[in-house]
């Protein structure tokens, strides 16, 4: 979704009635990435009052495909405000607009952190252990986190086990396709019978990977991208964030492409408490890939139905076979690997 001189104009005519001051929108071009949201820079100058100066802010708003389970943007706005509060490293938010007759639709506006996001790009530098260790001590962080208030009722505790919920869940995306995927299903039903005793439920990110954070000079800036946040157990983003789906080709990094999984792990251990089990580890990690996969058939149903034409959708299945390669790899479907 484009945003033409319309939406501009009156997007800056509400920051000056929200500044009680005239605003000048000095630059606002859509980010790149964000097939589910997308991200705006947008700088703007303040004449006068309490916010008188320059700022550099991020809108973010609904992209024109959806994916299942992601909150809307009201929702993932109190999530980020509820982080911020808690002390984890995230972009300090602003506000968020209900009104569609501003530019189309509800967004928010959070600050701009330095740094950078693409994981294709950090994936190439050397190794380092620093943001690996960094990243396992926010997500300690995030897993005592605790929601509060109506606001956030959206975010109620599961009464079941999140391992057969998440199982029964993606089965029915699945079947809803109704297209034939045997190594997902073969996938689902290993996870099925191999589910483990529910143990802690924690607050947990669910898109805890590299693409989603920031960093600047070796030092981690921020988390972001909260919509899918909710509860879990800790191993769901431990093992999410060491998928290979989400190494960008650095396959030998485990942690994220970016370095060996021990300082991550150790980093979240010493400062969570917590001792990481690897089979439950190695558990999730079958269902990140399948979860994945699963979300990526969706995508793809969506361009090949006509109903939204995108190429960012339509390459978006060329990950599935890989992905289904991994899930036969973990659950030792192949002759010659190990469960």
């Amino acid at each position: 979704m484009g945003m033409n001189k319309g939406a501009r104009e009156r997007l800056r005519d509400f920051l000056a009635k929200a500044a009680e001051s005239a605003v000048t929108i000095t630059d606002f071009r859509r980010l790149p990435g964000g097939a589910v949201q997308e991200n705006w820079l947008l700088d703007i100058t303040v004449a006068g009052g309490e916010w008188a100066g320059d700022h550099n802010l991020v809108l973010r708003r609904d992209a024109a495909s959806s994916v299942a389970a992601s909150h809307g943007r009201g929702e993932e706005f109190q999530i980020l405000k509820m982080a911020h509060e808690a002390g984890v490293t995230v972009p300090t938010p602003c506000l968020m607009v209900e009104d569609a007759a501003v530019i189309g639709g509800p967004f928010f506006i959070m600050h701009r952190l330095s740094g950078e996001a693409a994981g294709h790009r950090l994936v190439k530098r050397p190794a380092d252990d620093a943001p690996a260790r960094a990243l396992g001590e926010e997500l300690a962080k995030i897993h005592v986190i605790c929601p509060q208030g109506e606001a956030l009722s959206f975010l109620a505790l599961p009464q079941a086990s999140p391992a057969l919920d998440a199982v029964a869940r993606y089965r029915l995306w699945l079947d809803d396709l109704g297209a034939a995927r045997p190594a997902l299903e073969w996938g689902l039903r290993w996870l099925e019978l191999k589910a483990p005793e529910k143990a802690d439920i924690v607050f947990c990110h669910r898109d805890f990977r590299t693409g989603n954070y920031m960093v600047d000079g070796g030092q981690l800036t921020g988390i972001l991208d909260w919509e899918f946040a909710g509860w879990g157990e800790p191993e769901e983003d431990l093992a999410w964030f060491c998928a290979r789906c989400w190494r960008f080709g650095a396959y030998g990094r485990e942690a994220g492409g970016i370095a060996d999984r021990k300082p991550f792990f150790d980093a979240y251990e010493q400062a969570s408490g917590r001792t990481i089990d690897p089979v439950r580890v190695t558990f999730w990690q079958v269902m990140a890939h399948v979860r994945w996969a699963v979300i990526a058939c969706q995508q793809a149903a969506r361009h090949v139905s006509g109903g939204e034409e995108s190429l960012e959708l339509a390459l978006t299945a060329h990950v599935v076979p890989e992905l289904e390669l991994e899930v036969l790899r973990l659950t030792g479907a192949l002759v010659g690997e190990a469960a």
